[in-house]
This record gives C-alpha cells, sequence and structure tokens, in this order.
C-alpha cells in the first residue's frame, strides 16, 4: 500500500513540474500584453532605453499595412508590411521570445528603410495580434515563416529577392528554415544572437535559476511534447544550418547574458555553405546594433553586397 501511495506521489509532483513548465516556458496565454514601450528589465537595456525607445517610435509611426495569413496548423498570423520602392526586395523581420514587433524589430527596420527594402514584420505565432498559445521556440514556427515568404512571393512574384533577419528567437526561426524547402528567391538570412537549439537554451536559462539539467530537460521534453503538441527537439539551428545552401551573417554581442556568443559560433562551424560571424564587444542580448550601429550597418551592407540577386539593385543606386 505505501509503494501505492508513493507512486501516486511520485506522479502527482512530474504531473505538477510538467505543468510547472510548460506555463513557464511555452504558455502564451490570450489575453497578452502587447506594449511595444516596456523594455526588458536590466541594467544593460536601461543603458540604451532611449536609443531603443526612439527607434521604436519611428517604426510605430511609419504607415504600414497589415496583413494576415492562415499557418499550416489552421492559425491566424498578423504583420505589418511597409513598402518603400517597387521591385525593391524584401526583408522578412522576425521578432524574439515573448517579444514585439515593433520593438525588437526597430533596428533591423530603421536600417532596411535606409536600403530601400520593402520590409514584412509579423508577429510570431502566440505573439500580439497572431493566434496561438504555445511558443515552439521556432521548432513549428520556422513553417510559419515559411508561409509568409509564400505570402511575398504570391504578392510581388518569385523574382524578386526575399532575405530574412531576425533576432533571438526570430533567429533561431529563420535559421531552422534552411532544413526546409526554401525558394530560390531566399538569397540571404541575417540571424541576431540566435540560439543553437530549443532545448539547449531552455536547459541554459534553468540553470542559471539553479535547477539541473539533466532533472529539468525530461520535464522540458514532456511538457512540449504532452501539453504543446510538438517536440522540442524535432529541429535545430545549429543542425538544420548543415543543410543550408544560402549566405548566412550571424551576429553576436559577447556580453549576451542570456544567449551565449558561443551558441553563434557553433552555429557558424556547422554551416554547410558561406557563413559570416561578426561578435560585437560589449554588446548584450539583442543590442548589437543599439550599442554600435555604424559598425552594425556595416556589415549588414557588406554581406548584402556580396549577394548576387542584391547586387543588381545596389548597382543601380536602388540600395
Amino acid at each position: 500500500m505505501e509503494w501505492f501511495f508513493l507512486i501516486i506521489a511520485v506522479l502527482a509532483f512530474s504531473g505538477w513540474v510538467t505543468a510547472y513548465v510548460y506555463l513557464q516556458c511555452f504558455h502564451s496565454p490570450t489575453d497578452r500584453k502587447d506594449d511595444p514601450y516596456q523594455l526588458i528589465e536590466g541594467e544593460q537595456y536601461d543603458a540604451l532605453a532611449d536609443v531603443i525607445l526612439e527607434c521604436t517610435r519611428v517604426m510605430d509611426k511609419a504607415p504600414c499595412e497589415h496583413v494576415y495569413i492562415s499557418s499550416h496548423d489552421g492559425l491566424k498570423l498578423h504583420a505589418r508590411y511597409y513598402h518603400t520602392k517597387e521591385n525593391a526586395p524584401t526583408m522578412i523581420v522576425m521578432h524574439g521570445y515573448k517579444g514585439n514587433a515593433l520593438r525588437d524589430g526597430a533596428g533591423g527596420f530603421a536600417l532596411s528603410r535606409q536600403l530601400d527594402f520593402n520590409i514584412l514584420v509579423p508577429d510570431q505565432r502566440a505573439h500580439a495580434k497572431s493566434q496561438g498559445n504555445v511558443i515552439t521556440f521556432g521548432v513549428l514556427e520556422r513553417y510559419d515563416c515559411m508561409r509568409w515568404i509564400e505570402y511575398v512571393n504570391e504578392r510581388f512574384g518569385k523574382e524578386n529577392p526575399v532575405v530574412l533577419s531576425g533576432i533571438s528567437m526570430g533567429a533561431a526561426t529563420i535559421l531552422m528554415t534552411t532544413d526546409l524547402h526554401l525558394p530560390s528567391n531566399v538569397v540571404g538570412i541575417m540571424a541576431d544572437c540566435p540560439y543553437a537549439s530549443p532545448a539547449g537554451i531552455i536547459c541554459k536559462v534553468c540553470t542559471d535559476r539553479g535547477f539541473p539539467e539533466k532533472f529539468v530537460f525530461p520535464f522540458i521534453s514532456l511538457a512540449a511534447k504532452l501539453l504543446g503538441k510538438f517536440s522540442i527537439t524535432e529541429s535545430t539551428p545549429a543542425e538544420s544550418v548543415k543543410q543550408a545552401r544560402i549566405p548566412i551573417l550571424l551576429i553576436h554581442g559577447d556580453d549576451d547574458r542570456f544567449v551565449p556568443c558561443q551558441m553563434s559560433c557553433e552555429i557558424a562551424a556547422n554551416c554547410a555553405g558561406s557563413v559570416d560571424l561578426q561578435i560585437f564587444p560589449g554588446a548584450g542580448h539583442g543590442l548589437a546594433y543599439m550599442t554600435d550601429p555604424e559598425r552594425y550597418e556595416a556589415v549588414v551592407l557588406a554581406f548584402l553586397r556580396r549577394i548576387p540577386q542584391i547586387q543588381p539593385y545596389m548597382d543601380e543606386g536602388k540600395l
């Protein structure tokens, strides 16, 4: 009889931990807040608050078109489309985990606008105006990114170049599309502070908070599979880029206290094709552009100049 109660107690504890992990890591409430002017807490963000907020305001006030598509699993997804020029390349900018398109995408928006790109900035599933209650760290979001590429190609044609850009989870998402069949007009990827694997970053955060990885990982996997209905190990940026056939720019701050810079180094080492890893001294998580915008712009411009499909636009003075 004692064994019976012990088993019940263990199962109850396991169920509680699994539910807790799911709520902490993967769940996004339906009544979630969407305030682009609420900054991430921390001294690194406080020091750059004025710059971040100004970039957000510029993006927020810019005229845009609100567009919607359906995901492969039936969710209604939202994005802002900023039109700059006819027949210009399109930049698709993906924001980070529990982030905001207007805040996380502000740096990419400012730079893309200077380059005369047309800009599509989606709300990732389970964020802001996009439907869903489960954040999958790029596993399912990579299919959403593919749907946005399809939207751009249906609207503007398959001849116009598309560049994927993302920050943090958005960076991981776009890197994870490389294990899918990207259309030929997707010509480059710019990933800012990506993690090497969804499970890896969750375990890293858990260990930072004092939970041993060997203890917490089974519950992470179970919470994703049982309650989130996806596999946390289905795809990873570090594995996906082994199939990459387009140029990749990786940007990471060496003072990133959330996603270790070493994760971008791991991704770079696995890239099958052309890769350029640029490390920004003193920059925190997602703060490379805000910390050193001049170098950031120079790095991006040099990367784009090396892409043959983008070069004609630059030669004609369109960028």
